[in-house]
């Protein structure tokens, strides 16, 4: 019996880091800068503090899912739900033009912009992990 437990665990702790993953490669695609290089090479502090709100963005409805799914499918459907919202969100969010412009504003490093993305990100997130009802 706690072989059982543990092998469910396992499944559903490695398909919410397989999500997890897709996420980081997807995100990176629906923005329109390149968050990794930013980061990783540029240390772009306002990128780093968007990107990682959204990845706490998607954790917040990820565990909800976790802990209230009733079936695996159940769980990975709303995993998937949670990463499109979010997904979405990122992307409308960096297609603002003008003095809303979060691309602009984060190519140049401001981290206000970037703080706001994060708890914009984070706020979806929990308004993602609130609307799963059951």
């Amino acid at each position: 019996m706690l072989l059982s437990y543990f092998l469910s665990f396992g499944v559903f702790f490695v398909t919410a880091l397989v999500v997890l993953v897709l996420f980081f490669f997807l995100y990176a695609k629906v923005t329109p800068y390149d968050d990794y290089r930013m980061i990783f090479t540029e240390n772009n502090t306002a990128s780093a503090l968007g990107f990682g709100g959204a990845i706490l963005g998607l954790c917040i409805p990820l565990y909800s899912a976790l802990v209230n799914s009733i079936s695996y499918v159940d769980f990975v459907t709303w995993a998937i739900i949670a990463m499109v919202i979010q997904l979405l969100f990122a992307f409308a969010m960096t297609r603002l033009r003008g003095k809303f412009s979060v691309e602009t504003h984060i190519n140049n490093g401001n981290i206000a912009v970037g703080i706001l993305m994060a708890l914009m990100s984070i706020a979806i997130g929990l308004l993602n992990a609130g609307s799963m009802s059951y």
